[in-house]
Parts: C-alpha cells; structure tokens; sequence
C-alpha cells in the first residue's frame, strides 16, 4: 500500500528525471488528453460581438448574428427580430432577404446569417 501512495504522491509532484521512462510516460498522458478530449468540454472560445457585418455583392450585404440574440423567438418572427437588430446596428432601415440557421454537427445552431438588401 506504501508503494502506491509513494507512486501517486511522484506522479503528482512530477518527481521523475527527464530522460526516464515515467516521465515519457507521463508526457503522452498529456499530450494524450490535449489532442484526444473532446472539443465540446471545454467551452472558453471567445464569442464576437453579436451582429457582425460582411460585405456582400451585387446590392446585398450578409450579416451574422450571434444564435442568443434571437433564441426563443418562433421562427416565424426570427426575420422581423433580426431586422430589428440590424436597423439598430447600421443606424437605417433593411430589408432581409433571407435568414439562414448555422448548425454545428449537433444540430444546435451557432449563429444566424441575413442577407440584407441594401
């Protein structure tokens, strides 16, 4: 039992010399848990700010929106809200044109983009 809290309390104090093998070992641990744990549990990305602009062409500009800005609205009023939030944005009244969803792979939507006429 002495010899497992001996190990543990090492291997907590990372008590090993660089060229040994517990310490090769304990480097693949960790590069194992960096590149190999899920993205999804570690949630810290920076958000932007939450109505961006981007050019568009041919009379039109897209505008991303962040999906808390619009979420719980039924999606038959998503349009009207979203112009809402950009007239407010550009200081002029929009037309929307067409709001599309942005899915991740879970199906849970990760920004709105809004073709504006302008």
């Amino acid at each position: 039992m002495g010899f497992i809290w001996r190990s543990l309390g090492r291997f907590i104090l990372w008590d090993y010399p660089r060229a040994g093998w517990q310490y090769d070992v304990m480097v693949a641990l960790i590069l194992a848990f960096v590149f190999l744990t899920p993205r999804g549990w570690f949630r810290d990305q920076p958000r932007p700010t939450s109505i961006v602009r981007i050019e568009g062409h041919e009379g039109a500009d897209m505008m991303w929106l962040a999906p808390e800005i619009l979420q719980g609205i039924p999606d038959s009023e998503k349009s009207v809200r979203a112009a809402a939030l950009i007239e407010r944005q550009l200081g002029r009244n929009v037309e929307i044109v067409r709001l599309d969803t942005i899915l991740d792979a879970e199906k849970e939507p990760t920004g709105y983009m809004a073709v504006v006429k302008r």
